[in-house]
């Protein structure tokens, strides 16, 4: 029987591709239907956990992105060269 894991302790994943890789892992021996109970809690639990990590790192790099795209059309401005 497997530890509980304390729910105080989210152990981070090294980034937001080991994240999926993890989750992408845990729903496929979920899906194969071979766990028992309290390993498929478990299993959901982490999954959900980096569930909510993968969307974090998404808004944070979707963030930046828009920062960086309002950066650059505000300091591009090419003389009168605009065809629109």
């Amino acid at each position: 029987m497997t530890k509980p894991v304390d729910p105080v302790k989210f152990s981070p994943p090294e980034g937001f591709e080991a994240a999926l890789a993890e989750l992408e892992s845990i729903v496929l021996e979920m899906e194969a239907g071979q766990m028992p109970l309290e390993e498929s809690l478990e299993a959901h639990k982490r999954g959900t956990e980096l569930l909510q990590y993968c969307h974090s790192k998404l808004q944070d790099a979707q963030q930046q992105v828009r920062l960086l795209e309002a950066n650059t059309l505000k300091n591009f401005s090419p003389s009168g060269i605009d065809d629109r």
